[in-house]
């Protein structure tokens, strides 16, 4: 048929990553270890230990969380590390430092489990928009694990594209 409007896209080699698609499904938390601390600033051993003895950890289960000092506290390394240990039997992951932070490192753990058959030797456009918050550093990654398997590597849609990379 004459005039036909064929879509080039769909019938293209070209494979799409879409860093949404890798980004791990569970509640988010964030616990303020400041909340522990004697007036939020200081760290009483027995107390603390105690404190999270008692403290109901079941609510974060399956989730991922983040844990962060609000105060202008000093923690030692260990109480972040007692955290976690109480943590270790229901969350999935447990990281100390900000959201963006927890998302960056989930989203790298993803981009280093990819397998990279699907785009070896084809042409590749790693998505740019999603409804899930993308971190750059996760762009960043996703460009190095695939150059050296991928003939080129784009960003953006396939209609509008800013090409990164190309085989030699």
């Amino acid at each position: 048929m004459e005039g036909e409007i064929v879509n080039r896209v769909s019938k293209s080699p070209l494979v799409t990553l879409n860093l949404e698609d890798f980004y791990p499904r569970g509640p988010r938390h964030g616990i303020d270890i400041s909340q522990w601390l004697d007036q939020g600033l200081i760290l009483r051993e027995k107390p603390f230990r105690d404190a999270l003895a008692q403290y109901d950890w079941s609510a974060y289960q399956d989730g991922y969380v983040h844990l962060f000092c609000a105060s202008d506290a000093i923690v030692p390394s260990w109480a972040y590390m007692l955290i976690s240990m109480h943590l270790g039997p229901y969350a999935r992951k447990v990281v100390v430092g900000s959201r963006q932070l927890l998302d960056t490192v989930l989203l790298e753990e993803a981009i280093q489990a990819l397998d990279l058959e699907p785009f070896r030797d084809k042409p590749v456009i790693i998505k740019g928009c999603s409804q899930v918050p993308v971190p750059e550093s996760a762009y960043v990654g996703a460009l190095s694990r695939l150059m050296g398997e991928a003939r080129s590597i784009q960003f953006g849609e396939a209609c509008s594209s800013v090409p990164l990379y190309k085989r030699k």
